[in-house]
């Protein structure tokens, strides 16, 4: 299944929204929108697709109803996301966990371009397995800038064969949050100022936290 959804905030009106596929979008307040899945999204072969603009003066919060579950699917393994950012304005992106299920393997890219004048939250949680799993295995790759100046090119690979994957240590959950432009911000992980600005937060473990 291919998914694509376009997100567009334009100041003193509701966001536009464009969806097709295995998710939805729902205007759940002035400047929140809600992606909702409609089908059970994304199995092994699925893609989706989601562009996000946020012009100058507007806000614009993107949620999820659900946690996303990437499975396996009957002749593919592999699934991928791809996020496509603009922001003039002020965005706050805080979807649900990505689980990755045992067998599974998913692919996230995000691809995020500000203005000087822009305020960014960006949050991502992944945990690797459900109750008893440990064989999921996930990629991120953010790739960042501010005008034509490079902010952040990052990249996180976990689970069952990852880079950072052996006996001693095998984390099989994550946390990346890239703030713009504070350069610092509390949380339980590691947070790193930005030369362009910014700053970017990253924790690793084998749970994510109830409230993580």
């Amino acid at each position: 299944m291919h998914t694509h959804v376009i997100v567009v905030a334009t100041p003193g009106r509701l966001p536009r929204i464009e969806a097709r596929g295995g998710l939805a979008g729902r205007c759940t307040g002035p400047d929140t929108v809600h992606l909702v899945s409609t089908a059970a999204t994304p199995l092994g072969g699925d893609t989706l697709t989601v562009q996000l603009v946020v012009e100058a003066g507007a806000r614009l919060r993107i949620r999820t109803a659900a946690a996303t579950m990437a499975l396996p699917g009957a002749q593919l393994l592999q699934s991928s996301a791809r996020w496509t950012v603009e922001v003039a304005g002020e965005l706050d992106l805080d979807p649900e966990p990505t689980v990755v299920a045992g067998g599974a393997t998913h692919h996230t890219t995000t691809h995020l371009n500000l203005a000087e004048s822009a305020q960014l939250r960006i949050r991502e949680r992944t945990q690797i397995g459900r109750s008893g799993e440990r064989e999921g295995f996930w990629t991120s790759a953010l790739h960042a800038d501010v005008g034509s100046t490079p902010l952040l090119r990052h990249r996180i690979e976990l689970g069952h064969g990852a880079v950072a994957d052996d006996v001693l240590a095998a984390p099989r959950a994550c946390i990346s949050e890239l703030r713009y432009p504070a350069p610092t911000f509390e949380t339980p992980g590691t947070v790193l100022a930005l030369a362009a600005g910014g700053s970017l937060a990253t924790w690793q473990g084998d749970r994510l936290p109830p409230n993580g």
